[in-house]
């Protein structure tokens, strides 16, 4: 059965690894501009990642508006995406 869904703008496509959801976000779906630094990148993880690697937890909430919980939602969304997911064949197949 399928663990990992996608959940952008509805999309509600869903896929046994997480490699194809990644791989998945960051080809059909639209860029997104960071609201706190601009910087494009897809969204979904790679979006999530930039916010909480590049900027405070305080940053990200006064930029989208977010509260406690909508944080701890995308904390804990990086922290089992990192943990399951073979970066590097995210890389090559983006790459390739």
């Amino acid at each position: 059965m399928p663990r990992w869904e996608c959940a952008i703008e509805g999309d509600d496509s869903q896929f046994d690894r997480v490699e194809e959801l990644i791989v998945h976000q960051s080809t059909e779906h639209d860029r997104v501009s960071c609201k706190v630094c601009g910087t494009v990148v897809p969204d979904g993880y790679f979006a999530i990642k930039h916010a909480f690697d590049e900027h405070s937890r305080a940053e990200y909430v006064r930029a989208y508006d977010a509260s406690a919980a909508e944080v701890r939602r995308r904390e804990n969304i990086k922290e089992s995406v990192e943990s399951a997911a073979d970066m590097n064949e995210v890389i090559d197949r983006l790459e390739g």
